[in-house]
């Protein structure tokens, strides 16, 4: 049941022009070479941590929820509006231009082993964040759109997203056999490489089947994961012959921490929770109830409204403008930036986590999704229906 649902002659979208600020964001690491360049400090190559460690968790916690819902009528002409696609269009040139000189910047700007510190976490967290907008623009139907997103997620080295996300986590999400669903009990620390393996093995299986059904080879020229792959190659391959071969690490790890960005993300999106089984096998339907919401402002805007997650497994192609808060669905306690830094200490994740997912089945921990190696343990703890 979605919730505070305005008339249709009421309505504007209050956040309409703060959308913006998802393309601010990515020109972050220029922005603070631009003010270390005017006021000598440091500190600014740490710009981009700064406001996604630490600005935007605060500004969840002043400015609050927002749980309104565009009213039905007005949906269609919302969805059609061409101004939030050019949004997320836009954010990718500064993305690049983040990346292009932050990188130049790492070879050929003899700086210090601390500005350089800041300058990887910066542009990787700007290349982390961009892998929200080739979610978004993976979700969408034209090939323009599809092919944005796979340029977008180059940078970040995790083209098979474009395949896995989209054919695989939404197929399987809250299941055991979905990679990118945490399991009760597990830390963020053994969730990231079984779900990056687990990812890429799903993301190759999935376009071999496809492209079995056709005739052709895995690795033909039609593969999705070879196409964005190869973009990568283009990319980080320029960067190298213009920069030379040392701007190869800093791609690489600044690509590798930002794909950890995307899996923290993912590993606090539906944490223990998990559909129930029918006797065929199967699973049921994915509904509201399987995934952790937020309705923090903040990290909403940054974010095109990714927090509101169950409604984006509802309806995956639905712009980020267009989707709905729920009543009844599992809750985080914070906006998704300040979760993240919960999930990166396992003890303060599983105090705050814990007792909720244990409150969300009502003590039946068996209809949980739990890390196997301690489920015995945790149904013996809290007992169950079908211990």
């Amino acid at each position: 049941m979605t919730t505070a649902t305005l008339d249709a002659p009421a309505w504007t979208d209050k956040k309409r022009y703060l959308w913006l600020l998802g393309i601010v964001v990515m020109g972050l690491p220029l922005y603070g070479y631009g003010l270390y360049q005017w006021t000598g400090l440091s500190l600014f190559f740490w710009l981009t941590p700064i406001l996604v460690y630490g600005l935007i968790p605060l500004l969840d916690g002043v400015v609050g929820e927002d749980d309104s819902n565009p009213p039905d009528s007005i949906m269609p002409t919302l969805a059609g509006e061409k101004y939030y696609r050019y949004v997320v269009y836009a954010a990718i040139p500064v993305q690049y231009a983040s990346f292009v000189f932050g990188t130049y910047l790492a070879v050929r700007g003899d700086l210090q082993w601390h500005q350089l510190l800041g300058l990887f976490f910066s542009v990787g967290m700007t290349s982390g964040l961009a892998i929200n907008v080739g979610h978004e623009l993976g979700h969408q139907t034209s090939p323009l759109e599809r092919w944005l997103a796979k340029i977008a997620l180059a940078p970040v080295m995790y083209g098979h997203f474009y395949v896995e996300h989209n054919r695989g986590h939404h197929v399987r999400v809250a299941t055991p056999e979905d990679p990118a669903s945490s399991r009760f009990g597990e830390t963020f620390y053994e969730f990231l490489p079984r779900c990056v393996y687990g990812s890429i093995k799903s993301a190759w299986e999935i376009e071999a089947r496809r492209l079995r059904k056709k005739g052709k080879s895995a690795w033909s020229l039609e593969n999705d994961n070879l196409q964005a792959w190869a973009v990568t190659v283009a990319l980080f391959g320029g960067m190298a012959l213009w920069l030379g071969w040392w701007a190869l690490p800093f791609m690489i790890l600044q690509g590798a921490y930002g794909g950890s960005l995307l899996e923290v993300v993912n590993y606090l999106e539906h944490y223990g929770l998990q559909r129930r089984k029918r006797e065929d096998g199967s699973y049921e339907r994915c509904q509201p109830h399987h995934s952790w919401n937020s309705n923090h402002t903040a990290t909403n805007i940054f974010l095109y409204h990714l927090q509101r997650h169950s409604d984006h497994h509802a309806n995956p192609t639905r712009s980020f403008q267009t989707l709905r808060n729920f009543e009844g669905v599992p809750r985080l306690p914070n906006g998704y930036a300040g979760m993240i830094l919960a999930a990166y200490v396992p003890f303060v994740w599983f105090r705050l986590m814990d007792p909720r997912v244990v409150q969300h089945f009502g003590g039946d921990m068996s209809q949980a999704n739990i890390k196997p190696s301690i489920r015995a343990r945790i149904l013996a703890q809290y007992g169950s229906a079908t211990a």
